[in-house]
């Protein structure tokens, strides 16, 4: 009893087709498939295509009163998901191209090398001189500030900063 393997058809089930005067639901349940599908094919991204598909059926949903009543509100939403796809792609471009142009190429010799240039120029200064330095010109601490840290007076502060600026200077004179 060896029957050939029939092949039952199975019932074609086409999905339903927006038409005018359909509500936002009947919209959605007949274009959701269709509109994500072409969305993958054109960003080849699926979180990309439902991301843009999402916020063109919201686009739509907002502006209903007007759309239900278009002869094709299919072409609206499709035009519109078309839309905000290409807006997305102009502000992805333009934050690139800004993020290019601003950061120059990172020189991480000449920042090893200036940091070693701070840390010797600095060695030459008194204890007291290379804290004031410290707090105050690198650290941006007010004098009043750095007095306290440092357990002496303001004025105090403002003297060794001034004392650890001109040794400073003289260093780098004296290199040049």
């Amino acid at each position: 009893m060896n029957e050939p393997l029939r092949v039952v058809p199975q019932p074609t089930v086409s999905p339903p087709v927006a038409e005018p005067g359909m509500d936002f639901e009947g919209l959605v349940e007949a274009e959701h498939g269709p509109l994500y599908g072409a969305l993958c094919l054109i960003t080849r991204d699926r979180a990309e295509a439902e991301d843009v598909m999402q916020e063109a059926f919201l686009k739509v949903w907002e502006r209903w009163d007007h759309v239900g009543e278009m002869a094709d509100p299919t072409g609206y939403l499709y035009r519109t998901a078309m839309n905000l796809y290409r807006k997305r792609l102009r502000r992805a471009s333009l934050v690139l191209r800004r993020a290019v142009r601003l950061t120059p190429p990172r020189d991480e010799l000449g920042e090893v090398e200036a940091r070693d240039a701070v840390v010797r120029a600095l060695a030459a200064l008194t204890p007291r001189q290379r804290m004031s330095v410290v707090l105050v010109d690198l650290l941006d601490y007010s004098s009043e500030e750095a007095a306290q840290l440092m357990r002496v007076r303001p004025s105090t502060v403002r003297v060794l900063v001034s004392q650890g600026r001109a040794a400073l200077r003289r260093k780098a004179g004296d290199e040049e």
